[in-house]
């Protein structure tokens, strides 16, 4: 799925304010040296990046001017301890991961498990690997983890 998005799910991917994000990384190399010096320059203590001119941070408006998405709308300001992640996923995906950790997917389980739909493919299945294919956008390069 981290390779180039089907044209099947296009229009899932607009409606839902990601297909920038999907074509945004294409023939785009990673140079290791820099992030490396940018992650030496980075201070937690004061989320800014310390470089020889001044100090600088990521703004949210940064990233929605990089990566085409919107900010508009409702803001998420609490984590769902109680919420039933195995029928969340069943009803987002039509699958249920054996093993969910506090809402947690495996990103390998998402590549495997829902393959590039075909031309004859219903409309569910569209969405659904549309929605997969966005879960692995967001936690590949997007929020990059292992899960």
């Amino acid at each position: 799925m981290s390779g180039r998005s089907s044209l099947l799910i296009e229009n899932y991917l607009r409606k839902a304010g990601f297909w920038h994000v999907a074509t945004v990384s294409r023939g785009w190399k990673l140079d290791s040296k820099i992030i490396s010096t940018l992650i030496e320059r980075w201070r937690p203590e004061t989320h800014t990046f310390h470089l020889p001119c001044e100090e600088c941070t990521i703004t949210l408006k940064d990233v929605q001017l990089q990566l085409g998405l919107p900010v508009d709308g409702s803001a998420l300001t609490r984590s769902i301890q109680s919420a039933d992640w195995g029928a969340i996923c069943y009803n987002l995906l039509g699958v249920i991961l054996d093993n969910i950790y506090g809402g947690r997917i495996e990103m390998d389980w998402l590549r495997y498990t829902f393959l590039e739909p075909g031309n004859d493919s219903t409309e569910v299945e569209r969405i659904r690997y549309a929605r997969a294919y966005i879960l692995e956008m967001i936690g590949g390069y997007l929020m990059p983890d292992l899960s």
